[in-house]
């Protein structure tokens, strides 16, 4: 609603600027403004001023400007007509009245929130009755006090078909409003109207404010479906809100955060276990209203869903959502609770800690698509690896904002370059001249200088005739990454990117690595015998028996699939660590010999190059 300018002035003049930013900030009167820590970015150094003569703030550090309505919007996350009405009742000022047409909407409204309000009592009431003591048990069996119970005002639905309609009409509720708020059904042939919620486990849904605008209910028997949401009437539409936001509003704020899992009992035991920022859809893949919520709350939502193939879907679904409205700033993170866990049995089992954990690995929303679209190819050919760019391409093309997309589009092009280009010892493919480039790969290293395959005296190759040179160390690191994989499925997710990225030396080694990235949604239900069965299911028999009677590592209590997974995960780290620094020191090798040959400015730049990144990979 539009708010006279006269009304804004009053309430801007009956409350101090300072006075109402310093509930949240400690500020120091310094002459004829006051300063301190930003409350919208992390600093050390004061930089944040308030005027309350002129009447706004602003931060040197961020650019935060605004004033007194726009300090109460941006901090508890409100709607100008929120803030407004916020502070008007804290000045003591009346709201102007509206139009005839908005008061009569808005009379409405309150009626459909009382008829909501009643239910809700009705249901919390029916929940500590007797006939709701299954219900009661099924709450506190999942780990809920009273306390968390009062919180998010949970209930019961009487297994009948009136209870609710008897309670709505002893409250004088009329009819044709219960219907309207979605309480009640109409049968479509006409009939007695009856409950629309029964024998069920209640959730209210509240809005930003708070206001209790639909419900959830799950059944406890095996009825159907499992889980049931209120229609859209006046006061709700599903693909708009988010549970728990009322609730979660404040601590998003403090946190800078936010957490989207999947469903109600998710959201409650993330809040029982400190993570009080967290929201749920409502039984539907995240909208793009929903994201543009969330993006009013926190720059970049953590989307954590289970790690089954339904809640890996649902991850792809919202990143392909998100793909139009991405802004600079605004994106999306994902982690994944593994299988068969959920936020809820994680936290139950591993505490605080395996949560935190889970939030910790998180990764970004570029990782997530490279991911989907590595797992829908092959990428042996380069028939093959064409349509995987097509298909990167394809999404970078749906993002609308000009600036996103093209960094959005150097990204994958670089990415896709690291790994499919030719191996370091040869050219780079589309390489400058003067770095000695030559399409004949194998034939000139990095600078252009001719390998030596000059014959010996007795006219064989070097090597000809001597005792078998011991396997190179980069071959057997390439069999323990993929043993400790098969042997762990449940480390593939947090490794996949990075496995990737990797491009084997063995053929049939590549292949099998390969295999394994594609089925990326499925291993982490499965443990090492079903994951040694789908591979030979696919044709890797051969060089999966190889693998596994390999004796070419000292590490192979690690592989045994009881092994500390801690323990695992630090071995694969080490040995990726090792494998990945193999060509970087081949070509650090190989470029020192070229600059002291032949010390141009160029080679010289090369080879410092090639020094800072290996420092930096020891330093890791």
């Amino acid at each position: 609603m539009a708010f006279p300018p006269s009304f804004l002035d009053e309430l801007r003049s009956r409350l101090s600027l300072a006075a109402v930013i310093g509930r949240r900030v400690r500020l120091i009167k310094k002459g004829r403004e006051h300063s301190g820590l930003c409350p919208f970015h992390n600093e050390k150094t004061p930089s944040f001023t308030v005027n309350e003569d002129k009447g706004f703030y602003h931060c040197f550090g961020c650019g935060a400007h605004g004033d007194l309505i726009s300090f109460e919007m941006q901090t508890h996350h409100l709607s100008f007509p929120e803030a407004v009405e916020r502070l008007a009742a804290e000045a003591g000022l009346e709201v102007p009245a509206q139009a005839p047409e908005e008061r009569d909407r808005a009379r409405h409204a309150a009626s459909l929130h009382d008829a909501m309000e009643v239910a809700a009592a009705f249901f919390e009431h029916q929940l500590r009755s007797p006939g709701g003591r299954e219900a009661l048990d099924y709450l506190r069996r999942r780990g809920l006090d009273e306390q968390v119970i009062g919180r998010f005002r949970l209930g019961f639905s009487p297994d009948g078909r009136g209870a609710l309609k008897g309670a709505l009409k002893a409250a004088s509720i009329p009819e044709d409003l219960a219907v309207e708020a979605g309480l009640l059904i109409a049968p479509e042939g006409g009939g007695e109207t009856y409950d629309r919620f029964r024998g069920r486990v209640m959730f209210p849904i509240t809005d930003r404010r708070g206001r209790i605008i639909a419900f959830g209910g799950r059944t406890l028997g095996d009825g159907q479906p499992k889980y049931l949401n209120s229609p859209d009437t006046p006061l709700f539409h599903k693909g708009s809100v988010l549970y728990g936001l009322a609730q979660a509003r404040e601590p998003a704020a403090k946190a800078g955060s936010i957490i989207v899992c999947e469903g109600y009992m998710d959201v409650i035991a993330l809040h029982r276990g400190g993570f009080a920022h967290s929201v749920a859809p409502l039984g539907t893949a995240l909208t793009e209203q929903q994201i543009e919520l969330l993006w009013r709350l926190a720059p970049e939502p953590i989307i954590c869903l289970d790690g089954d193939a339904a809640g890996q879907r649902a991850a792809f679904k919202a990143a392909e959502r998100a793909l139009p409205l991405l802004k600079p700033g605004l994106s999306l993170s994902f982690a994944t609770v593994p299988a068969p866990e959920d936020p809820d049995s994680l936290i139950r089992t591993g505490g605080t800690a395996a949560m935190q954990d889970v939030l910790g690995r998180a990764v970004s929303l570029s990782t997530v698509l490279w991911t989907q679209a590595l797992g829908n190819h092959r990428t042996d050919t380069p028939e093959r690896r064409a349509a995987f760019e097509r298909d990167l391409m394809d999404m970078v093309g749906r993002i609308a904002d000009p600036g996103v997309k093209e960094q959005y589009r150097r990204h994958f092009r670089s990415q896709l370059w690291e790994v499919f280009r030719a191996p370091r010892s040869a050219p780079p493919r589309g390489g400058k001249a003067t770095l000695g480039g030559d399409a004949r790969a194998g034939t000139r290293g990095a600078f252009g200088r001719r390998r030596s395959t000059d014959r010996g005296p007795d006219g064989r190759l070097p090597g000809a005739g001597l005792p078998p040179v011991p396997q190179p160390a980069w071959q057997t690191q390439e069999r323990v990454l993929l043993l400790i994989l098969i042997a762990h499925p449940s480390l593939l997710e947090e490794v996949a990117e990075r496995l990737g990225n990797l491009h084997f030396s063995d053929s049939p080694l590549d292949n099998l690595r390969q295999e394994v990235l594609k089925h990326l949604d499925g291993w982490g239900s499965l443990d090492s015998e079903g994951v040694q069965r789908h591979l030979r299911s696919c044709g890797f028999s051969q060089i999966l028996n190889c693998l596994l009677e390999a004796n070419a590592h000292d590490q192979r209590a690690y592989l045994k699939p009881d092994a500390p997974v801690e323990a695992v995960r630090e071995l694969w780290e080490h040995v990726f660590k090792l494998y990945t620094q193999k060509e970087l020191v081949a070509e650090l090798r190989q470029a020192e010999q070229q600059a002291g040959a032949d010390l141009s400015d160029e080679t010289f730049a090369y080879f410092n190059a090639l020094w800072s990144s290996k420092r930096q990979g020891d330093d890791t």
